[in-house]
């Protein structure tokens, strides 16, 4: 199909479907995001300077980040500061917008002109890994002089279509006395993805073999009970979302929590959050050591054994956790309760 065509069908089903966003328009059109992306009239394919375009949003101004999965949107509103770049590992720290990059999974970026002017970054298979929009502050002088510095004239979009999902070893395979030692000895809380690596297991597999103590499953209800605490008593939190290319972090309180369908939404000045209820499958309350003490977080995973999102209390390095944090993580019901409401 080419780009006139799909935009065409694009039009068409918009107009039957006017709230319809581009990540389910694309799927209902059978194409990937980037591809629809492409074809949009108003779209101008930029050059893989990924490092030097992330370097230069801060001359955007107050833009409004966003970072997603299938089941979870992160938006943040701030300043596109302090930006380090290392190879394909990066990080833009503020204590507005805080963004962990992998950029080795980064293949295509777009400027887009239109009402809603943003740069938007995806995937070797074409999904969207991490959207900058502008806001009615921004510097739109700014945004057009980088869209002409990197714009090229490859417009090209042909994302991967197989996808290799990684087969999980059985828990027989793993030494899981090493595993829980290891994990015993954790001295910081970034030393877990490493752990996971030297063993090949999964995520959810981790949590299986974990060591006694520290890996609970909850009920699904956990992160809706936690957020509407958190609000309730002030309590600073961290909350952590994206995918294979993108991580992005929101670190403060949080106040208006609405529910609508199956969203559970965090709606306050400066960050939102959206959460698919019906697509999280599996959620525990984790434990982890450190040198400045236990670290605990709320984790949700999908059918898939995806990561969604994660919950933490609001830390820093060389400081404990938050003790009212610990308290209400470790209050949250038991998966046993969902059950027995279930059956009721």
């Amino acid at each position: 199909m080419n780009a006139t065509t799909l935009w065409q069908q694009y039009l068409h089903l918009k107009a039957a479907e006017p709230k319809l966003r581009a990540r389910d328009a694309a799927a209902k059109l059978g194409v990937s995001e980037a591809e629809l992306v492409a074809a949009d009239p108003a779209s101008i394919t930029l050059f893989p300077k990924w490092a030097d375009i992330l370097g230069r949003l801060e001359s955007l101004g107050t833009v409004m980040t966003l970072t997603r999965n299938e089941a979870a949107v992160h938006e943040k509103t701030g300043i596109y500061a302090n930006v380090q770049i290392d190879g394909d590992i990066g990080l833009a720290l503020n204590p507005e917008i805080d963004l962990r990059f992998f950029l080795h999974s980064w293949r295509y970026g777009f400027a887009l002109t239109s009402h809603k002017p943003s740069i938007q970054f995806f995937d070797r298979y074409g999904e969207a890994v991490h959207k900058v929009f502008l806001t009615e502050t921004s510097h739109r002088a700014a945004f057009d002089e980088l869209v002409k510095h990197y714009a090229s004239s490859h417009a090209v979009v042909e994302p991967d279509r197989e996808r290799s999902v990684p087969a999980e070893k059985p828990d027989a395979d793993i030494d899981a006395a090493a595993f829980r030692e290891g994990w015993c000895q954790l001295q910081d809380t970034h030393e877990f993805f490493p752990l996971l690596r030297k063993f090949a297991v999964s995520h959810t597999q981790a949590l299986r073999l974990a060591p006694v103590g520290y890996a609970r499953e909850v009920s699904r209800d956990a992160v809706g009970i936690l957020l509407h605490a958190a609000a309730d008593r002030a309590l600073p939190i961290m909350v952590f979302a994206g995918n294979q290319g993108c991580l992005q972090i929101h670190t403060g309180p949080v106040h208006r929590i609405v529910v609508m369908g199956p969203w559970l939404n965090v709606l306050d000045s400066g960050f939102n959050l959206h959460l698919r209820t019906d697509l999280l499958a599996r959620a525990y309350v984790v434990r982890k050591p450190t040198r400045d003490g236990e670290v605990t977080s709320l984790e949700c995973y999908d059918a898939q054994g995806r990561l969604i999102v994660q919950f933490f209390g609001e830390r820093k390095p060389g400081r404990p956790e938050l003790r009212d944090w610990a308290e209400l993580a470790l209050s949250l019901p038991g998966k046993e309760v969902e059950h027995a409401r279930q059956a009721a």
